[in-house]
């Protein structure tokens, strides 16, 4: 509005100055148009009067023949220069002849007589006779000392002059009015575009506001005005609506550890990924905003559990492919935990649906991160404890304190089985190779998140304390009774064949035989694994590190047969494979 008042203003201002343009125009055409008549009527009269008049004509003692051959050559002249009338008047104004019958010593004169008789000037003026428009003219004679003696009157017709005045006040009128107009036009065009201007500037501020600066997602008020908004409309149409609460995992300790601008770095590649077009295309009107200093809303209208768990599991695996460097760091994995809640499944308000989000992320989180956990609807079912051995239940420990460890002993498990049938032991051994590999890093359970976790290379200070995951793992198997070999395998698979490994710096053969299986496993499985501190090697890599081990950290005949077999092996068990295919003993051990 105030751009159009502006703009209003502008034409009234440029309408004002064309119309006075036009009347200045119009002035000074009549004066110019009006001076050059004067100039060609005074060169007229002073040709004919040249010689003429004596100056016994200008008294009172003029006879008649005299002022009848002057007023017959006034007449003469009128004719022939395109006149109405001529006079001669005496400096009182009185006429002295004319070229009109009957007025000679009328004394009637206009004031612009008496003007030229006094300034010597001559005056020129257009009079309006009632229909008739008349050019009168008063130009003084003047004697031989340069005094005026006389006033020469003139009348003319002046429609031509104001024919040609009226042509010139168009043209003058066309012009003024086609240069307004283009003015008119690029002022409308500047100020159309400074308004377009102004309003995407004003569109961008207020989405500035909604928007985080760093990921450029919607921030924190604008993705819960989202949800609010979401929420009233399922319950008004009776849909549901789906709600994720994504989680970077181990933020802190990659703050912590490489600075804030490593994990702003990470943060921009999570919300990229976030805003994917690959997630829109699974869940159809989803936003995304960033909800905490590590924490994303995913909003998802009229999705189910199912969509809700497909999409945000898939983006946890994409989210494995990728991959941040910091400094001297190797690539470092970066992964994700989320919690889903649905509405109106778990809750019909945005608090409480944030809530359930958030707890189920907790739990997510709970189990060692790269997970996705659905808000509990009733109670959660227990598991007896007598359905499981005590060993069992360690598993299950080792899972909800970490789940790469989980993940990690499985493959442990199932390399070192492999690696035993290799080298043709029987079913007992492999059994005990089978249990050994689950629970190897049960120790683990008493060593810090901070370490476990860490998104970089540990301090001697920091490996000495988690040297002692072995000592512990031995302590809390050590009571179960039969395990004494599972004991074995606990605590020594990190001695090294040299004799440089810990905690007991055993050499060799000194090194129980399964402690010696798990190492090559636990090596293969380390380097194939992501981690939080680096991403997973290839399994070509990994065997040619495997092997430049042999004979140093590792046995060499256990490691020629291992990699002989995952080479030449149609069923070698490879990172990532179905655990369905993998052997799995028929016994327990009590």
């Amino acid at each position: 509005m105030l751009l159009a008042l502006v703009y209003g203003v502008f034409l009234v201002l440029v309408g004002i100055t064309a119309s006075a343009l036009v009347a200045v125009a119009s002035m000074h055409v009549s004066s110019a148009m009006l001076a050059a008549v004067v100039s060609r009527d005074g060169a007229i009269s002073e040709l004919f009067f040249e010689g003429r008049l004596r100056q016994a004509d200008f008294g009172p003692g003029i006879s008649d023949d005299r002022a009848a051959v002057l007023e017959a050559d006034l007449a003469d002249l009128v004719k022939r220069a395109d006149m109405l009338r001529l006079d001669v008047r005496a400096l009182d104004g009185t006429i002295l002849f004319s070229s009109a019958a009957g007025v000679r010593g009328e004394a009637n004169a206009p004031r612009e007589v008496a003007e030229t008789g006094r300034t010597g000037r001559p005056t020129a003026s257009l009079v309006d006779g009632g229909g008739t428009s008349t050019v009168r003219e008063f130009l003084p004679l003047m004697s031989s000392g340069g005094a005026p003696v006389a006033i020469i009157g003139i009348e003319r017709d002046a429609t031509p002059i104001l024919a040609r005045i009226d042509a010139a006040r168009r043209d003058i009128v066309v012009v003024t009015a086609s240069a307004a107009m283009l003015l008119a036009l690029i002022l409308l065009f500047v100020f159309r575009a400074a308004h377009h201007r102004i309003q995407r500037q004003q569109a961008l501020l207020l989405e500035a506001e909604r928007r985080d600066p760093l990921t450029e997602l919607l921030n924190h008020g604008a993705v819960v005005a989202l949800l609010t908004d979401a929420v009233e409309r399922a319950r008004s149409e009776a849909t549901h609506l789906g709600v994720a609460l994504i989680d970077v995992d181990n933020f802190r300790l990659l703050n912590e550890t490489h600075g804030h601008d490593a994990a702003d770095r990470v943060l921009v590649r999570v919300a990229e990924m976030l805003s994917a077009e690959s997630l829109a295309a699974e869940l159809a009107g989803s936003a995304v905003g960033r909800y905490g200093p590590d924490e994303f809303l995913l909003v998802a209208p009229d999705a189910g559990q199912a969509e809700m768990e497909a999409a945000v599991d898939g983006l946890r695996s994409r989210m494995r492919e990728l991959s941040v460097q910091f400094g001297e760091s190797e690539d470092l994995p970066v992964s994700i935990s989320a919690g889903i809640s649905l509405f109106p499944d778990h809750a019909v308000a945005v608090t409480e649906l944030l809530s359930a989000a958030a707890v189920a992320v907790g739990e997510a989180k709970a189990s060692g991160g790269d997970g996705v956990c659905v808000a509990r609807t009733g109670p959660e079912a227990r598991i007896a404890t007598g359905s499981f051995d005590i060993l069992r239940g360690l598993v299950i420990a080792v899972d909800t304190k970490d789940r790469y460890t989980k993940r990690h002993s499985e493959d442990v498990a199932r390399y070192a089985v492999f690696l035993a049938q290799r080298l043709g032991l029987d079913d007992e051994l492999q059994e005990t190779l089978h249990l050994a590999g689950l629970l190897h890093d049960v120790g683990k359970i008493g060593i810090p998140d901070t370490l476990l976790r860490r998104p970089g290379k540990l301090t001697a200070d920091d490996f000495e304390v988690f040297k002692q995951h072995v000592a512990l793992g031995d302590a809390i198997v050590r009571d179960v009774p039969n395990v004494d070999r599972v004991r074995a395998g606990i605590r020594f698979h990190h001695e090294r064949w040299d004799g440089r490994g810990y905690l007991d710096g055993l050499e060799g053969e000194e090194i129980p035989l399964i402690g010696r299986l798990l190492a090559v496993a636990d090596a293969f499985s380390a380097m194939t694994t992501t981690r939080p501190y680096r991403k997973a090697l290839s399994v070509t890599e990994a065997l040619k590190r495997l092997g430049d081990a042999a004979g140093s950290q590792l046995e060499e005949e256990l490691v020629v047969a291992f990699i002989t077999g995952i080479e030449t092996d149609a069923d070698a068990p490879l990172p990532g494979e179905a655990v369905a295919r993998l052997w799995r003993p028929e016994r327990r051990v009590a």
